[in-house]
């Protein structure tokens, strides 16, 4: 584990939407939790192009589009997948225990 890092409880599964993005804020930082077809990942929730919120966008179980742009990001891996977008989302290290979803800050 990173010096200075730990595993904290971000939310739990049975509150996430169900194969949906899911907004959460975590201190004063925005997250996005996506029930993705592989499982359950975390991201920095605004667009990399436009900061729109991207909880707000259409996410088909694997990709998210933003609201404003239609910039378009994997949310498995972050990747951006279709302009404006460019810069990858910044993904947060995560994992599900005892029905909760940790994140690794």
């Amino acid at each position: 584990m990173a010096e200075g890092k730990r595993w904290q409880a971000l939310i739990a599964v049975r509150d996430i939407y169900p194969g949906d993005a899911t907004p959460v804020t975590f201190g004063t930082r925005e997250l996005a939790v996506f029930d993705t077809t592989e499982g359950v990942t975390v991201a920095m929730a605004r667009c990399t192009h436009g900061a729109a919120n991207l909880c707000d966008g259409y996410f088909d179980g694997t990709h998210i589009e933003c609201p404003l742009h239609q910039g378009l990001f994997d949310a498995r891996t972050g990747a951006a997948k279709a302009a404006p977008a460019r810069v990858p989302l910044r993904m947060i290290q995560s994992r599900v225990q005892d029905g909760v979803v940790q994140v690794l800050l």
